[in-house]
């Protein structure tokens, strides 16, 4: 089977506080994609449950899962059915007291290729992420699936260059990123699309710079002080917008990626070609105020 052309799912979706009614719906909603012809499906960030992360409190520790375990194992089974690539990201408990945002990527025939552990940890009014997570020890990840290489970021990882540089340099022919970002319900609209414009260009500076598609699946609905403003979308290897999902309904955007369009934008706009990995040490440093 060519490996140049493939459909991805987008599966941008609302969340409740029962993590059994979101998963069964989430399989729904895979069902769909799969119906429709997508071969690689996304799932947002935390998809099984509200965005807990908007406090402090132990009691949201319960909600984590042990990879692997039966969430993996229904996923395994699902994909392994309808022949396709799942992306889903996970509460991850991986021993008393140590915790992860993990995502694990399972292939056509139901094998679990592996998972990525968010990196980058914010910790900002309704995003107290570090209290739950601990930052991601296994790096920067590529699956080699049945339908392509595909890389896998988390949300804050978006805005961070080096991550989906270093992504792309390990052969990643798509970078994914399931995301749980929204607006506080005190903002105005103007603040609100300032917001999303700027995190929308980020990713998409992204597909530009390292010449690949970039996928990025956001939840949306109201929680608590919260509108996760979706906006899922999909952006060509040159930054061009191919679907933008809506800001405030349930939506499955399915579009289809042409991989050869990588070796096609990598030749006429040669970044790689011309980067000065020589002269690049000083990105080691927190900040350059002193000598190094």
């Amino acid at each position: 089977m060519s490996k140049t052309k493939v459909k991805v799912g987008l599966i941008q979706l609302s969340c409740s506080s029962n993590a059994e009614q979101n998963f069964n719906h989430a399989i729904d909603l895979i069902r769909s994609a799969a119906s429709k012809g997508a071969k690689v499906i996304c799932l947002p960030e935390l998809f099984k449950s509200l965005y807990f992360c908007d406090v402090e409190d132990h009691e949201n520790f319960k909600l984590a899962e042990t990879i692997p375990g039966p969430s993996t194992e229904r996923l395994s089974t699902l994909a392994k059915e309808l022949q396709v690539v799942l992306i889903a990201s996970l509460f991850e408990k991986r021993t008393h007291g140590l915790y992860h945002n993990t995502t694990v990527v399972i292939d056509a025939d139901g094998s679990l290729l592996g998972k990525y552990r968010k990196m980058h940890i914010p910790d900002d009014p309704g995003y107290y992420e570090k209290f739950y997570f601990t930052p991601g020890d296994l790096g920067y990840k590529v699956f080699d699936t049945k339908y392509a290489k595909v890389g896998v970021l988390i949300c804050w990882d978006q805005w961070y260059p080096e991550a989906a540089r270093i992504t792309s340099l390990m052969g990643a022919e798509i970078l994914f990123y399931p995301t749980a970002i929204g607006w506080a319900s005190s903002q105005d609209e103007k603040t609100n699309q300032s917001q999303y414009q700027a995190w929308q260009v980020i990713q998409r500076s992204h597909a530009i710079a390292n010449g690949v598609h970039v996928v990025s699946v956001n939840r949306t609905g109201n929680e608590n002080e919260m509108q996760f403003w979706g906006g899922s979308f999909v952006s060509d290897p040159f930054g061009n917008v191919l679907q933008q999902g809506n800001h405030q309904q349930e939506e499955i955007i399915i579009q289809d990626l042409d991989l050869e369009n990588t070796d096609f934008y990598r030749t006429h706009w040669p970044f790689l070609r011309d980067r000065r990995i020589d002269s690049y040490s000083p990105i080691n440093q927190r900040y350059l105020d002193e000598p190094f």
